[in-house]
């Protein structure tokens, strides 16, 4: 067996209500002045006031930057960062999905890493070599695993494709994980999120990158997903579902931190990058397509996944189990409704070669994917979810 290793934020903190927490951690790190950064929709849903209140009765001054965009380009970082300097930022808190998160951890080390500057970081040119300022990661959706994972996403707008920083130095210091701050999420945002974490935990299972540690951390997560899903979806205010849902995404952000996604997220880069479709909904669409591709070098573990998944599989082959998780998938799809239109957004047979070849480019997953994935096999994924 290769080695590998493992990446945890160093405290985790669950449960509903465990925001009143908040103070406590942050009082831990001794931190005085705290930049809280977070989305316009996270924001207007109110769900930072509590955690600002909570700080600032503490004696903690809180600047919040609530304005970050899906998807951020690296330009939108470089803002934020140029803000968390004015502050003098001494600790730094992302609350809300995936953006917000990535975010809020890379400016935290580009703090420290000041010399740096970050398109020479997701060009390859040079890496960080400072260790990050204090970081505390709330996720308000159950999909992206932010809050667990070495990594953040950044959108290059120059070559119109989103670009991964891996890095161990931006892991969380710490995490709330509280679930009462997903009881607002809509229904589209939870199906979308939703597969996307569905899909981190089975992409990372097999994964050539996988071990012992993602192993465990994947089928526990695809069962929590998997078996609360449609209720979290069809009955948003059940909050044990609410709470299963959100573990199974930070399990989904562990199995990143030990192993890597594949060709579901290779495949979805492009989509983000320049058609700017939401990162879970681009992942939903493909991830049936690209399991049923790599179905013939995956049987043993696709069975697994469907005995996880909680499927009927007794008395059937692994070749019938492993045919059944792949049907549940694309039974996920059309009950949580997930649709997209893409030629609304300028996605048609005539672009396919450019979506193609800016997929191939992201050789970070698709060297993990378990079957190789030429430029054919990707235009005929393309093809189906036109």
């Amino acid at each position: 067996m290769s080695v590998y290793s493992l990446f945890n934020p160093g405290k985790v903190i669950g449960g509903a209500g465990s925001i009143a927490q908040i103070a406590d951690v942050v009082v831990g790190y001794n931190a005085k002045n705290v930049l809280l950064i977070t989305d316009t929709g996270v924001f207007n849903a109110g769900l930072v006031a509590k955690p600002q209140q909570i700080l600032e009765q503490a004696g903690i001054v809180v600047q919040i930057i609530s304005d970050v965009p899906p998807e951020p380009p690296i330009s939108a970082v470089n803002h934020i960062f140029d803000e968390a300097i004015k502050f003098k930022a001494d600790m730094v808190i992302g609350i809300g999905g995936g953006s917000a998160m990535d975010t809020a951890k890379l400016v935290a080390l580009m703090l420290t890493n000041r010399n740096i500057p970050l398109q020479e970081v997701t060009s390859g040119q040079k890496k960080f070599t400072q260790r990050s300022l204090p970081t505390l990661m709330i996720p308000t959706t159950s999909g992206t695993g932010s809050e667990a994972t070495q990594n953040s996403i950044v959108l290059d707008s120059e070559q119109e494709l989103k670009v991964g920083i891996v890095d161990e130095k931006l892991v969380a210091s710490s995490v709330i994980l509280d679930a009462n701050l997903t009881l607002s999420l809509p229904k589209h945002i939870t199906a979308n999120t939703g597969i996307d974490a569905l899909c981190h935990a089975i992409e990372c299972y097999i994964s050539k990158k996988s071990s012992p540690f993602s192993d465990m951390f994947a089928l526990k997560a695809v069962e929590l997903i998997a078996t609360n899903i449609r209720t979290a979806f069809n009955n948003g205010s059940d909050i044990k579902a609410r709470e299963n849902m959100l573990l199974g995404s930070f399990l989904g952000g562990a199995c990143i931190a030990t192993s890597s996604t594949v060709a579901v997220h290779a495949l979805s880069y492009p989509l983000g990058g320049k058609y700017h479709i939401p990162h879970g909904l681009s992942n939903a669409i493909l991830l049936a397509d690209v399991m049923q591709f790599n179905l013939p070098v995956c049987v043993e573990k696709f069975a697994n996944v469907a005995r996880a998944m909680g499927l009927d599989v007794q008395g059937c082959s692994e070749q019938q189990a492993a045919e059944k998780m792949i049907e549940e998938l694309y039974a996920l799809i059309r009950d949580l409704e997930i649709k997209c239109d893409l030629s609304a957004v300028g996605i048609s047979e005539e672009i396919l070669d450019e979506l193609v070849d800016s997929a191939f480019k992201v050789r970070r997953l698709l060297d993990n994917n378990p079957r190789e994935m030429t430029k054919a096999d990707i235009k005929a994924i393309y093809q189906k979810i036109i």
